[in-house]
């Protein structure tokens, strides 16, 4: 018997959770403004996690999907790609797009269930969030195709979950991305958790980015709760596809130390101290740790910016909760260029009862 094939993960790490170097340091990574820039959008964005959190107990906000621990992935992979590129996201990738300029208000109109939210102020080519767990690697695997049929230099960049790689979705998307070498990178935010499946009962196989193999396409597996290794593996994979070089697969490994979504209760499912453990290596203390010891940041500047944060946070929260409520029939608005019959007359029945007294 002979070997036909072999193939090999190889994993990325910077920064340990202790925040000590285990690497030598990407380029970017040298200039102390740029680690503050992540960092900063990384304190920005779990602010903003846990406003939306509170707002939604309090009754202000519809159900809710929380980034907590994922900041690290998220701002990562939106700090690498460029303004031209396209990120076709799932529903909890907050951190990349407020890095792209999604407001923080279209975070929350959307969750708020208005639609509008869904509308990004910028950037216009993005698309909207997708919830449906893996058509969003149809959408990048299709804009991909486009771009390359144009001569454009644009990539496109999608996110998908743990529990998204047992969706045919995902295989068909990374099949016609890597026939077609399309200029797209596939991230896998591996949460360990898709709800209340852990890893071990999603999947045989011993790492989530050894999928790429079997569609023909490099697959690497970086430290999610790494900032600087995120953001450098993006900024290959995408150099790589930008230069005619077809797909890469990047498996970030990270943990969810929230509720899949504020409708959801991990502590049915979940060992207290499992989550403790994660709390030990979450992303935010070992870029902090690297800031301080490197001279880079200081308690005073924590303090400031925690205290800017929050301000944004809040008048964010006062745009939204002073947005005025869309009209009934929006609702058909969009879906149609033309509606048809039957939704015609459910579009006059919505417009006749709330004129009749009815609430929407």
């Amino acid at each position: 018997m002979k070997t036909i094939a072999e193939f090999r993960i190889p994993y990325r790490q910077v920064l340990d959770p202790a925040g000590a170097l285990v690497a030598e340091l990407p380029e970017f990574a040298k200039d102390p403004e740029e680690l503050l820039r992540l960092y900063r959008l990384m304190v920005l964005t779990r602010t903003f996690d846990t406003k939306a959190v509170n707002l939604q107990r309090t009754g202000k906000l519809g159900t809710y999907a929380s980034c907590l621990g994922h900041e690290a992935a998220h701002v990562g992979v939106g700090a690498a790609m460029r303004p031209e590129d396209c990120f076709a996201p799932m529903y909890r990738e907050y951190g990349a797009q407020f890095w792209r300029g999604v407001r923080m208000e279209d975070v929350l109109l959307y969750w708020g269930g208005d639609e509008r939210g869904n509308d990004f102020a910028g950037p216009r080519h993005d698309f909207p969030w997708c919830v449906p767990i893996g058509t969003q690697y149809l959408h990048a695997a299709g804009a991909a195709l486009a771009y390359k049929l144009r001569g454009e230099p644009r990539c496109a960049v999608s996110v998908i979950g743990d529990g998204g790689t047992s969706q045919g979705d995902f295989y068909e998307a990374l099949n016609l991305a890597a026939v077609r070498d399309l200029p797209v990178v596939f991230v896998v935010v591996n949460n360990k958790w898709a709800i209340s499946v852990p890893l071990a009962l999603q999947t045989a196989s011993r790492t989530l980015a050894q999928k790429a193999v079997a569609a023909g396409m490099p697959g690497i597996q970086v430290d999610g709760n790494d900032v600087i290794a995120v953001r450098q593996t993006m900024e290959e994979a995408l150099e790589r596809a930008r230069g005619g070089e077809g797909p890469t697969l990047v498996e970030a490994v990270t943990y969810r130390l929230s509720d899949h979504t504020t409708a959801d209760d991990a502590s049915r499912y979940r060992d207290k101290s499992e989550v403790e453990d994660a709390w030990k290596t979450e992303p935010m203390i070992r870029i902090r740790k690297y800031l301080v010891d490197t001279g880079a940041w200081s308690e005073a500047d924590e303090e400031a910016l925690k205290a800017e944060c929050g301000k944004q946070v809040d008048a964010a929260v006062a745009s939204y909760l002073d947005t005025a409520v869309q009209p009934v029939e929006s609702m058909f608005d969009s879906m149609f260029a033309e509606l048809p019959e039957a939704m015609e007359e459910q579009r006059e029945t919505a417009v006749r009862f709330l004129n009749s007294g009815g609430h929407h």
